[in-house]
């Protein structure tokens, strides 16, 4: 790696179209669609620049006006988009596209719903030939590469181009966080953890849920509590140097509870639980989590302080419409050191 990074954090994915009918609307019914961006990584990243962090997103999208907009969005933050392959659009979307979700925001007792239209997008059929890796990792230089569970069921040639960054990662010295991100749409359970196992193994951080761990550790995940399974995962890869993940009650489509927790090499951290928090929209949230935990560990802010950033900015990005973050740093310490909602004048 360069002596001097170009890239604090890094993300691998893919980045879709995102289309919502205003306020708690009905995909069927709706006459309007708001339009906006995201990706489980790319909402890291996009997160972590921010926050002060200089970013980049690695993916792959077709020359056509739906990329121009991920790509400026992604520009108008500051992350850097060099490594994102482009390849010429083949003109309808048969061989390549930019994906499409549609989300609709719960309310009361309708919970909230993602149908996703992402099939043959140009990012699913990535391919590790598609970035020039050594340039990545060891001319520029990364601190921190960011990446998942999505991407990686996408299919067998974004398997390959995942093993190909994981390990120039690792060669360079740079740290990996790897995102369990299970969506029931995209793989069964069974198939999912078997993938995910792979990259775990080849990653220091995971992030994740009770029930991803338990699909992750299959037939072997233990009963009891959360430290319980959280120390299962870490015996099954020693590879690990930090677990994490939020807890979520689900009191009704609008009102959640909220907290989180990281292992690290044996010592467990507990976060604030936000109690009774009203729902925007909860998309990205979790992306907001591991982007201020990666923040807190890239500045050194400690591993209990670099928890309760990432838990408040979770909390706050529950009060906003869109996947990515629209806070920043000074917002996001004001409401872990206890701030309230009082109007600020």
């Amino acid at each position: 790696m360069s002596t001097v990074a170009r890239h604090d954090v890094v993300a691998l994915g893919e980045c879709m179209v995102r289309l919502s009918p205003p306020g708690p609307g009905r995909i069927e019914f709706t006459r309007s669609l708001e339009v906006d961006v995201g990706g489980g990584e790319y909402n890291v990243a996009y997160a972590c620049a921010r926050l002060g962090l200089k970013t980049a997103f690695v993916s792959k999208l077709p020359q056509n006006a739906l990329a121009s907009l991920i790509l400026n969005h992604a520009r108008a933050v500051g992350m850097d988009v060099d490594h994102v392959a482009i390849e010429t659009h083949d003109g309808v979307g048969r061989r390549n596209r930019v994906g499409l979700y549609f989300a609709e925001i719960g309310t009361g007792v309708r919970g909230g719903m993602a149908l996703f239209d992402r099939g043959h997008s140009s990012a699913s059929a990535m391919r590790p030939e598609d970035v020039n890796w050594l340039q990545l990792f060891e001319k520029e230089g990364v601190r921190w590469l960011h990446t998942g569970g999505i991407f990686a069921v996408l299919s067998e040639s974004t398997r390959a181009t995942l093993r190909v960054a994981l390990e120039a990662a690792r060669a360079a010295g740079t740290s990996v966080s790897y995102d369990l991100n299970f969506r029931a749409a995209l793989a069964g359970s069974a198939e999912a953890a078997a993938t995910n196992r792979e990259f775990v193994g080849l990653s220091e951080m995971l992030i994740g849920s009770g029930d991803g761990f338990r699909a992750l550790l299959g037939q072997n995940a233990p009963e009891g509590s959360l430290q319980t399974l959280v120390g299962a995962v870490a015996s099954a890869f020693p590879n690990l140097r930090w677990i994490a993940g939020t807890e979520r009650t689900t009191h009704s489509g609008d009102r959640h509870d909220l907290s989180g927790f990281v292992w690290e090499m044996g010592e467990w951290f507990d976060g604030r639980i936000y109690r009774d928090l009203e729902i925007v929209d909860r998309v990205g949230t979790g992306d907001a989590f591991a982007a201020g935990l990666i923040r807190g560990i890239l500045i050194g802010t400690g591993l209990q302080a670099a928890l309760d950033f990432g838990l408040a900015h979770a909390a706050l990005v529950h009060t906003t419409r869109g996947d990515t973050s629209q806070f920043s740093a000074a917002e996001i310490e004001a409401l872990a050191g206890g701030a309230g909602a009082a109007m600020r004048r």
